[in-house]
């Protein structure tokens, strides 16, 4: 996360829109891998006597190529509207409480912040921003997850809109929150990956010489909030995706112990490099837009308040 602690001129309001400015930048430039992703972690392993051929999606390149093959290059960006609307929720409150949340949760006599509390407050606007954003992720997901329909068969939801109003129709207004707890767990613990770490592979590299807070650095912390964030959040990222997009499981544990007796823990890291290249891309794409976008709204800030201070000389 940019240091945003110098930058007092801006508001939790500017932070927000910069934030969900930034993140839906992101969505728009990787969602094509993200689409792929989750039809890899929906694809189920074949069971013996149960199954017909080998599995439909192989590898990154295979899933992408075979969805644009059979629905056509636009389908690799299904839900991209709800994706947006999660985006602008979601993205804007975790990185605009950010700074607000580690603040309250103090720092040392020299004005220092822990590790540990870099990450709690990551953990904690993580958990905030998806409880919001929830309904925006499962009809992101809903949409994403389906594939090639045979002839005659009507799809569930025609538009974004329409799939908010149909799963609230149909299965009432709390649907809009299925599968919450394993989406705060994943949501919270990504945050934190991503957040902290960012925060401190840039703090760390900035105390490098010839290292300064430069679109290189914030290039490397990126990269590496997202290796971070792969490594922790991708068995609640398999779980939070089956249970949007299959109804069959009752909750995350559920959802956890049938995945892990079926098919292994591997099935936890199912499309691991897809969602490090998703990952990693959109948290460079995400970090190098926001700390631009910030530092203008900074530089536009101070520039203001320069004239205001000339016009008041001026007037006395």
């Amino acid at each position: 996360m940019a240091d945003l602690s110098h930058r007092t001129e801006i508001s939790f309001a500017g932070t927000f829109f910069c934030s969900a400015f930034a993140a839906c930048f992101a969505e728009v430039c990787t969602i094509p891998l993200d689409t792929a992703k989750v039809r890899l972690q929906l694809q189920k392993r074949t069971v013996l006597g149960e199954g017909t051929g080998p599995p439909k999606y192989k590898g990154v390149f295979g899933t992408i190529a075979t969805i644009a093959r059979e629905e056509g290059l636009s389908a690799l960006w299904k839900g991209i509207i709800p994706g947006l609307h999660r985006q602008f929720i979601y993205g804007g409150l975790r990185i605009g409480l950010y700074e607000p949340v580690k603040a309250f949760l103090g720092s040392d006599y020299v004005g220092n912040v822990s590790l540990f509390q870099k990450i709690l407050a990551a953990l904690i606007t993580g958990a905030i921003a998806i409880s919001v954003a929830n309904p925006t992720d499962l009809v992101k997901v809903r949409l994403q997850s389906e594939g090639k329909l045979p002839a005659g068969v009507a799809r569930r939801y025609s538009s974004a809109l329409s799939a908010y109003y149909a799963i609230v129709q149909q299965e009432g207004l709390s649907a809009l929150w299925t599968g919450l707890g394993a989406n705060i767990a994943r949501n919270a613990t990504i945050n934190a990956a991503e957040l902290a770490s960012y925060d401190q592979v840039k703090q760390t590299i900035m105390q490098i010489p010839g290292f300064s807070d430069n679109i290189f650095t914030h290039l490397l912390a990126g990269l590496g909030a997202g290796f971070f964030a792969v490594c922790i959040g991708s068995p609640f990222d398999v779980v939070k995706s089956r249970m949007m997009g299959d109804t069959i499981y009752k909750g995350a544990l559920d959802c956890f112990i049938k995945t892990l007796a079926t098919e292994g823990p591997y099935a936890f890291y199912k499309g691991f490099l897809l969602n490090f290249g998703r990952l990693g891309s959109w948290n460079v794409i995400m970090f190098l837009v926001l700390e631009q976008v910030i530092s203008i709204r900074h530089l536009s800030c101070m520039w203001g308040h320069s004239i205001l201070q000339l016009e008041v000389r001026h007037v006395s």
